[in-house]
């Protein structure tokens, strides 16, 4: 069976940048933060006290009153990027083809506020004050089957929760579910909503987390020598892949082809990576194959770049290992830089990211790469967005448990 071509015809987001495609990619490429002092709960008493929170975000804008106070954070956001991503498409959904368009959207925690206050609920007032809509608000999967409601898609509909691969993981499978026939298109990407008190202290105990807190907007520092942790963020960014005869059909606008995907798991430790990002590198290489892709073809890479110490160094290494001497002439930039860690959300809004890198030909900057770590030593784009020709594009996205997600983007030709 030959196996089909997958376009992207529309982009959604909601980000610490802007609350649309447009303004994300906007606050990219001026190099703005979306970081600054907790706003969400009073984290006095933590050690993090910063975060890229989503800005004047109003559900009521994508969802009825009714359907806002039976849904929470996550799930909102998702819905909002994913009607701006099929409007955007100008994809209509309808009785003729409902059942051949999917839903897949990735997912780290679930409704994490809505559990924590829930918890406070039980044991302060006892279990009988609990609300009937505890699990259904909480569970991970609630952002693809209410979109999938929202949007009257009822083909297929999934939940990846790979941690911070979930966003990747979604758009590879839905990728995977058009090559094959088995849907025309597929909204996919990931969101998270868990900046709350019981996460933050988590992330902060195990020394995770940047406490770079009178210093917000520069606290996350990928490939920097004194970076110190990353940076918790929220948000959603949402895809439209379509089967190519079915876009051309249609009109559609075309940002990007999706062309590899590939996923690999260390088998190591539940949160270190792999020694020289041994697990990350096979994620590329593997992506590249599945591509027909050759290492000197890459343009820019959309790095992991999570401002860690381990991560930055080892998927330098992964890069290099894979790429060769090619590697020191890609671009490669993190916007973690702008954007903190959307965890689960982030290789959503990374392929919003990358699909819009290779339609515009611009390299988003990494920010705050103020002084270069030795062992991270390949073009980060520092602090300046940069227009060059990007044919092929990749985006990397790794979580704790050891997954490796790379996906592969190029320029769409006939």
């Amino acid at each position: 069976m030959e196996k089909k071509r997958v376009v992207v015809t529309g982009v959604g987001a909601v980000t610490p940048l802007g609350n649309t495609a447009a303004d994300f990619w906007g606050g990219l490429l001026a190099g703005r933060s979306g970081v600054a002092p907790i706003s969400l709960f009073d984290p006095s008493r933590h050690d993090a006290r910063i975060a890229a929170e989503v800005k004047n975000f109003d559900p009521h804008q994508y969802l009825e009153k009714k359907e806002v106070k039976r849904t929470v954070r996550f799930t909102q956001m998702a819905v909002a990027a994913s009607k701006q991503a099929v409007a955007d498409a100008a994809l209509a959904i309808n009785e003729f083809n409902s059942e051949q368009v999917g839903v897949i959207i990735g997912n780290g925690t679930g409704g994490m506020e809505w559990l924590e206050q829930q918890d406070g609920i039980l044991r302060e007032q006892g279990p009988s004050r609990v609300s009937p809509f505890m699990v259904p608000l909480f569970i991970a999967n609630m952002a693809a089957g209410f979109t999938a409601i929202q949007l009257g898609a009822k083909g297929p509909n999934s939940c990846t929760v790979t941690a911070c691969a979930a966003g990747s993981n979604a758009i590879g499978d839905a990728f995977r579910l058009i090559q094959y026939g088995e849907a025309q298109a597929v909204i996919c990407g990931g969101t998270e909503a868990c900046i709350t008190p019981l996460v933050v202290a988590g992330f902060a105990a195990s020394r995770a987390l940047s406490t770079r807190n009178d210093e917000p907007e520069t606290a996350s520092r990928p490939f920097d020598l004194n970076r110190d942790g990353f940076v918790i963020g929220e948000g959603a960014g949402i895809l439209v892949l379509e089967e190519l005869s079915h876009a051309l059909a249609r009109g559609a606008r075309i940002y990007a082809e999706i062309c590899g995907y590939a996923m690999t798991c260390d088998a190591y430790h539940m949160t270190s990576p792999a020694p020289a990002g041994e697990g990350a590198a096979r994620a590329i290489r593997l992506a590249l194959k599945d591509a027909g892709v050759f290492a000197d073809q890459v343009s820019y890479i959309n790095a992991h770049g999570t401002s860690t110490p381990l991560n930055d160094t080892n998927e330098t290494q992964a890069i290099k290992t894979v790429l060769g001497e090619a590697a020191y002439g890609v671009a490669v930039s993190s916007t973690k830089s702008m954007t903190g860690h959307l965890l689960g959300g982030s290789g959503g809004i990374e392929a919003v990211a990358t699909a819009l890198a290779v339609y515009h030909e611009i390299a988003p900057p990494t920010i705050n790469l103020e002084t270069p770590d030795p062992s991270c030593d390949l073009d980060y784009v520092p602090g300046v967005a940069r227009a060059m020709p990007i044919e092929v594009a990749l985006s990397n996205s790794f979580g704790f448990g050891g997954h490796n997600v790379t996906l592969v983007f190029k320029k769409f030709r006939d």
